[in-house]
């Protein structure tokens, strides 16, 4: 096994390499302090996982989950991070991750959460599953939503759409026939209409907790 270290602060890597080297038999460990050096290293030779931080120089770690993905790379992505918190965890995995682990409990979990991903599963840190079944749907929010859906116009809806399939502003221009200004003002219509904030990542979050009704949309 191949499992690949992304991290800034080699004290911290070198304990996760000792972990996972008396964890696991016949597994190779290497180093990497920012996210372009790993991206580099994956284009080179794809290992089976890549372990990222979220805050790394030249890319983070949502970044390399979202460019290896997008390129297709079968490594399985494991982010760990200091962020305990369901907003950081959702783009993790709206990006590719497989596995989102907080550091403070990393020596404890690190080794189900390979296990647990190495059989096709994801794994979320213990100390944040119960938040995230806070953001559960329920019917009745289903309903208002589905309220706030109606409020969208055809085009808006299209854009929502795309959005849900993780394209960017300048692929749904694309696919639009319209410039990559319109787009940003209907997704700027959009968070109006659905009363997000003004975050770059509210419309995203949003379409997260709610892809199975965007995609039920026709």
């Amino acid at each position: 096994m191949l499992i690949y270290i992304a991290d800034d602060h080699p004290i911290f890597r070198s304990g996760l390499k000792f972990l996972l080297e008396n964890s696991f038999n016949e597994v190779t460990v290497e180093q990497f302090d920012n996210g372009e050096q790993v991206i580099d290293a994956v284009k080179m030779k794809v290992p089976d996982f890549v372990i990222a931080d979220i805050d790394m120089p030249e890319k983070n770690g949502l970044e390399v989950c979202e460019i290896l993905s997008k390129d297709k790379y079968t490594c399985k992505i494991i982010i760990l991070t200091m962020y305990n918190d369901l907003e950081m965890l959702k783009l993790a995995f709206f990006n590719g991750a497989k596995g989102y682990l907080v550091k403070d409990n990393t020596s404890e979990e690190l080794v189900d959460c390979i296990n647990f991903v190495m059989e096709g599963k994801s794994y979320v840190a213990k100390s944040i599953r119960e938040q995230q079944q806070l953001y559960d749907n329920s019917d009745m929010n289903k309903v208002y939503i589905a309220e706030l859906l109606n409020s969208l116009t055809r085009t808006e809806l299209k854009t929502l759409k795309l959005v849900a399939q993780k394209l960017s502003s300048k692929e749904i221009a694309d696919l639009l026939f319209v410039s990559v200004k319109s787009v940003e003002n209907y997704r700027s219509r959009i968070c109006k209409k659905l009363n997000l904030d003004a975050r770059n990542n509210s419309l995203i979050l949003w379409v997260m907790d709610n892809k199975t009704i965007i995609d039920g949309i026709k």
